[in-house]
């Protein structure tokens, strides 16, 4: 109370003088009380009017202040919406440029291995040929065993399917007296593995071209052969084996018929891109039906020095979350050669399908390493663990019974394959193997059609932004050798 008649104090003042002097003048001089009560209320007229007026310049001027605050604040948001990137966002789109570099240098690299090697080569064959032109024609005649040798072109070993050797060094195209002289300075020691190169087999035009009329007709087929427990026999997963039926042969043709044939033609990147077409369309199939098994396909090494298939298959398993039952295998060799830009290039698919070890060359598993890539699943024929041999070159340093629990602590399941005897399964239950596949099971039959049926629906298209520019090079490179 007191600090509001405080405030007030002057006004009360005024108002109570106001009163005792204006009242007796209103009782005994009305007309000086009217004039009176006029002026002060000119008076009061002229405070308010200028109360007013201060407090309107005041008004104005903290417009304006308000004015000029919403003015910069609508500077600063519409430069903050055209700024640049934030900086984990430019980040990141360096981490994707420095990874596409990397693709390309690995491509670039494994390209120039393959040059050298073709030029090793050439000189090696070029230097026999003169020496055998420089014979005279009495020495010529004498040293006639090495032309009695087996050519090395006529029978090549063909292996089971695509493999990728640790030195590959291509079968020379000259007469076997070049062939019988091999230049030890030749084949120089290489620190990474290079792009292994297809074998040549003997040539039959009429033959390839069927092959390749079969190929890019409706000859090519997916196949399956289960894989089970151990020993409860209980399908878990199924590998899906690329047949061509060729011609009017009842039978479809096995990779070791045809592959050689594609890989001369540089067509091999075309069969993984179609079978893993069907193989996801199977996928889908079981993942519709519940079903929790997995389905792996063997991809030829050659595919990994094609970033166009490897991208496409990242893109396709990215877009449809079903696809988590397939599992891509490639060979021991391969997964040992593994570069930068490979390795970048499988990144993307590392928790979205599987990876699997098969084509083995030894038992020497470093079964940490192999989880570090995120491999889960190893493939061993069931010949080498029953039946291993001396070579100590292929035995690992552990005992073959304590491989299969070895790789199962780091979560990787050993799987043994071409189990064709029935009196091979007691002894791979011995072993602790949980896993086998092979002819005593069950032999490859064909998918139904009716499951193949969308198959044309849910190809994806071929990526256009890579192949156009690498694929003739890489084809004249392989005919070329």
């Amino acid at each position: 109370m007191v600090p509001v008649l405080g405030r007030y104090a002057g006004l009360l003042t005024i108002g109570l003088l106001g009163l005792v002097v204006v009242g007796p003048l209103a009782v005994f001089l009305p007309l000086w009380s009217a004039l009176t009560l006029g002026a002060v209320a000119a008076g009061a007229g002229g405070l308010a009017l200028g109360r007013i007026a201060t407090l309107k310049a005041r008004c104005e001027k903290l417009s304006g202040e308000v004015d000029l605050l919403s003015r910069r604040l609508l500077k600063i948001e519409t430069a903050a919406a055209t700024a640049q990137p934030r900086p984990e966002v430019a980040g990141a789109a360096f981490e994707g440029q420095i990874a596409e570099l990397t693709v390309e240098f690995g491509l670039l690299s494994g390209i120039v291995r393959d040059l050298t090697a073709v030029v090793s080569t050439q000189d090696s064959e070029i230097a026999g040929l003169k020496a055998a032109s420089e014979t005279p024609p009495e020495s010529r005649s004498a040293p006639a065993a090495p032309p009695a040798e087996p050519d090395p072109i006529a029978a090549p070993p063909r292996p089971r399917a695509a493999p990728a050797p640790q030195e590959p060094s291509p079968a020379p195209s000259g007469p076997p007296v070049a062939a019988a002289r091999p230049d030890p300075a030749a084949e120089p020691a290489r620190p990474i593995p290079p792009r292994p190169i297809p074998p040549k087999p003997a040539r039959d035009p009429d033959g390839e071209a069927e092959i390749i009329r079969a190929f890019e007709g409706d000859g090519l087929e997916i196949h399956l052969q289960p894989v089970v427990t151990l020993p409860q026999r209980k399908v878990v997963a199924y590998e899906a084996l690329a047949r061509l039926r060729i011609g009017g042969v009842p039978n479809a043709a096995e990779p070791e018929a045809f592959l050689p044939v594609l890989e001369r033609y540089g067509r091999t990147t075309e069969l993984d891109r179609r079978m893993l077409q069907r193989a996801a369309v199977v996928v889908r199939h079981l993942a519709r039906r519940g079903s929790g098994t997995t389905l792996t396909y063997g991809l030829s090494p050659l595919s990994l020095f094609e970033p166009g298939l490897l991208r496409e298959l990242a893109r396709m398993v990215a877009d449809d979350p079903t696809l988590a039952g397939l599992m891509i295998a490639l060979p021991q060799a391969s997964w040992r050669g593994l570069d930068a830009g490979q390795r970048g290039l499988l990144a993307p698919l590392r928790g979205r399908i599987g990876f699997s070890l098969d084509r083995t060359d030894d038992l020497r598993f470093d079964a940490a390493e192999l989880a570090a890539l995120g491999i889960g699943q190893v493939k061993v024929p069931a010949r080498m663990l029953l039946r291993p041999g001396s070579d100590r070159g292929r035995l690992s340093d552990i005992a073959v019974e304590d491989t299969a629990p070895s790789l199962a602590r780091a979560g990787i399941r050993l799987v043994a394959t071409d189990v064709a005897e029935e009196a091979d399964v007691p002894d791979l239950i011995d072993l602790d193997v949980p896993y086998a596949q092979g002819a005593a099971f069950a032999t490859p039959r064909p998918v139904r059609a009716e499951v193949l049926a969308d198959a044309a629906g849910a190809a994806p298209t071929p990526p256009t932004d890579l192949e156009p520019e690498r694929r003739p090079f890489r084809s004249v490179l392989r005919r070329a050798v």
